[in-house]
C-alpha cells in the first residue's frame, strides 16, 4: 500500500475535516492585532522613559559626594523600561506565530519592535502623552511610586546639597523665605548664584536648589532651577492669563 493510500484511509477512518479558510484568516488577524497592540503598548511605556529622561538632571551626579549609585537608580524609571522590554518581546513572540512569521529573525523582529514602538513613543512623548499617563498611573495605582514622588524625595536633601520647595516671599538682599514639601520653612541666600532664565523669583514659585547647608534652617545657593520645566511654566503662565 502506497503512502497516499494509507493518508486516504487515515482520514477516512479519523473523520479528519478541512479547517475552513476563515480559521486561518481569524489566527492570522488576531496574531497581528496582538503585534500592533504591543508595539503601541511599548509606545507607550518608552513614552513615558523619555519623559522621566526630561525631567531627570544627571548632571547632578557631579554634586554627589557619595552614593551616586543610588542617586542614579532612584532617577530610572525602572518600572517603565521593564514594561517597554516586556511588550517588546510579546510584540516579537506574535510576529512568530504568524503565517509569514518564520521569514523573520529574532534580530529583525526585535529592530523592527523596538524602532515602531521608539518612533511612536517618540510622537506621544512631544504629544505630551508620557506626562499624562505617568499623572493617570499616579493617581490610579496605589502601589506605584511616581517621577513626582522620586522628585521630591532627591530635591528634598539638604544635607548632600539638593533642596526645593515653593517661594513663600522675597526681598531685595539676595535672600528669599523657601517652604519645603515637608512645609519646613527655610531661609535662601541666592547672591553670585547661577539662576535659570526660566525661574520667576516671587511667591509661589516652586523651584529646586543646589547649594550647601549653613545652618539648620539656612541654604547657600550655589544654581537655582525650575521645578517642573519650561512646559509646566507655559502651562501656569497661561492659566494667570484666564
Amino acid at each position: 500500500m502506497d503512502n497516499s493510500k494509507k493518508i486516504i484511509d487515515k482520514i477516512k477512518f479519523e473523520n479528519i475535516q478541512p479547517i475552513p479558510r476563515w480559521k486561518f484568516l481569524l489566527k492570522n488577524g488576531a496574531v497581528w492585532t496582538a503585534f500592533l497592540l504591543a508595539v503601541v503598548l511599548g509606545a507607550l511605556a518608552f513614552s513615558v522613559v523619555l519623559f522621566s529622561i526630561q525631567q531627570s538632571e544627571f548632571d547632578l551626579l557631579s554634586h554627589m559626594s557619595h552614593s551616586r549609585l543610588e542617586f542614579l537608580l532612584g532617577l530610572l524609571p525602572f518600572f517603565w523600561i521593564l514594561t517597554l522590554v516586556v511588550f517588546l518581546v510579546l510584540a516579537i513572540f506574535s510576529v512568530q506565530y504568524s503565517r509569514k512569521g518564520y521569514k523573520f529573525t529574532v534580530t529583525r523582529l526585535v529592530a523592527i519592535s523596538a524602532a515602531l514602538s521608539i518612533l511612536l513613543g517618540t510622537v506621544f512623548f512631544i504629544a505630551g502623552g508620557g506626562e499624562k499617563l505617568e499623572n493617570a498611573f499616579a493617581v490610579n495605582v496605589e502601589v506605584y511610586q511616581s517621577l513626582q514622588e522620586k522628585k521630591v524625595r532627591i530635591w528634598t536633601n539638604p544635607e548632600e546639597g539638593f533642596l526645593s520647595g515653593t517661594i513663600v516671599n522675597t526681598d531685595s538682599n539676595n535672600s528669599l523665605q523657601l517652604k519645603d514639601f515637608e512645609e519646613k520653612t527655610w531661609e535662601i541666600r541666592y547672591q553670585d548664584a547661577f539662576i535659570s532664565p526660566r525661574v520667576l523669583l516671587e511667591p509661589g514659585e516652586k523651584i529646586k536648589l543646589v547649594g550647601k547647608l549653613t545652618g539648620q534652617q539656612s541654604f547657600q545657593v550655589e544654581e537655582i532651577r525650575p521645578w517642573g520645566g519650561r512646559e509646566n511654566r507655559l502651562q501656569r503662565g497661561k492659566g494667570r492669563q484666564e
